[in-house]
């Protein structure tokens, strides 16, 4: 039996470069990201083939592995470029593609030896029987469907050979239908979910209307038994890290390519503190526990893992309590740094300092002053840099943060 590692993997997600450096910044172990085809997130900025070998080169550098998405349902126009297209994420340096159809499976084996292949959870692997044919195949890692409990994981972990890597979704948005696999976008945009374009219609408000009743529209209920075809909460596993590792899993992933830089970065470090802390037999600090809750979320639920995750009947919204003000460009030990703006803020604003392994800091705004020196109250041009001091020295990729509520009123 191969040795598994003491901790699981944290596999965090990169939209684009930007979203790349805050996830490596703030602890992953790797990031998983996609080229300009073939990838389930379409709309979430991604790499040209001319950045992918950069971002690999950065992560690398940081010794952050980088899986590559390969994971939508191409059809027969499509099939013809996969080749080529394999051939250039080895030749980027990536390593493991990330697949959902059994031909790209296949042809990555083929056209990129180089990189290990993880099965996608777009395969909608639910037992261990299908876990062992991906293994047989060539698969080195197998992503679980959602859909599964801890007690299923545990059985497939005991009945799947030693040497093939389990991965689960631990944070992040849950797909309706198995595992992603979902019509409704198409049935109602034209836009293929299993492409790489889908346009979340589970996360419409929607009403009912009787033909004889026109114009009038009445609320769509549930009862307590629920429908569970339009999602409506997020998941999330870090109260549950130990019992995740104590499974025998090798990855933990958090989803959210489409997500915001500011995203990536925090779940991460979360996530990070959880697993390290989890590893050293010790509690997660509350501190790092809250983080999430920093973010734009819906209202939690852990997953499928111990039961149905339920629904939440209120309101859909998402909840955005905090925005990002400014990035750290760099500072020094008397924490006198250099900044650049993303939302406007003024000297005397209640802000919060967070970074990679440092813990929030609440703190007034003081002085600031702009790219020459003059003295400003106020910085509101985007992306301008300023100066200001911190009450600590911060790394570059630090972020200040205010408390605003963005959330969507519904």
């Amino acid at each position: 039996m191969t040795e598994r590692r003491n901790k699981p993997e944290l596999l965090s997600p990169a939209g684009d470069f930007e979203r790349l450096r805050m996830a490596v910044l703030y602890g992953a172990d790797a990031v998983y990201l996609a080229g300009t085809s073939f990838g389930m997130r379409a709309f979430a900025g991604n790499f040209s083939s001319e950045e992918l070998p950069k971002a690999v080169t950065f992560a690398h550098s940081h010794g952050v592995r980088v899986h590559a998405t390969v994971n939508t349902m191409p059809r027969n126009s499509e099939a013809d470029a996969l080749p080529a297209y394999l051939e250039q994420l080895q030749d980027a340096g990536v390593d493991a593609l990330i697949l959902g159809d059994l031909g790209a499976f296949t042809l990555a084996g083929r056209y990129a030896p180089r990189c290990e292949r993880h099965v996608s959870t777009q395969a909608s692997v639910t037992n261990y029987a299908a876990a062992r044919a991906w293994h047989d195949l060539g698969a080195r890692r197998v992503i679980l469907a959602r859909e599964l409990s801890l007690e299923e994981i545990r059985e497939i972990r005991a009945k799947t050979p030693a040497d093939l890597e389990l991965e689960v979704f631990v944070h992040g948005a849950m797909c309706v239908s198995y595992s992603g696999r979902c019509v409704l976008s198409n049935y109602m945009t034209g836009r293929d979910a299993s492409r790489g374009a889908c346009a979340q219609p589970c996360r419409y408000q929607y009403y009912l209307m009787e033909e004889k009743r026109p114009g009038e529209y009445f609320p769509v209920f549930e009862d307590e038994k629920g429908t569970y075809i339009f999602n409506s909460r997020d998941m999330c596993m870090i109260d549950h890290i130990p019992e995740l590792m104590d499974a025998g899993l090798d990855s933990l992933k958090i989803e959210g390519r489409a997500k915001s830089a500011y995203y990536a970065a925090v779940v991460t470090a979360a996530y990070r503190h959880a697993i390290d802390a989890a590893a050293s037999g010790l509690p997660l600090d509350p501190v790092w526990r809250d983080e999430v809750e920093h973010v734009s979320h819906r209202h939690y639920a852990t997953g499928f893992y111990f039961g149905q995750p339920g629904q939440y009947y209120e309101n859909a919204r998402y909840i955005r309590e905090w925005q990002v003000v400014a990035l750290v460009i760099d500072c020094g030990e008397d924490g006198m740094a250099a900044l650049t703006l993303r939302n406007k803020f003024a000297v005397g604003d209640e802000v919060e300092l967070v970074g990679p392994d440092l813990k929030p800091l609440a703190f007034t705004v003081p002085e600031m002053a702009d790219g020459e020196g003059n003295p400003i109250s106020e910085a509101k041009t985007p992306q301008m840099v300023f100066r200001m001091r911190l009450p600590c020295r911060a790394p570059a990729g630090s972020i200040l943060r205010i408390a605003r509520d963005l959330s969507a009123k519904s």
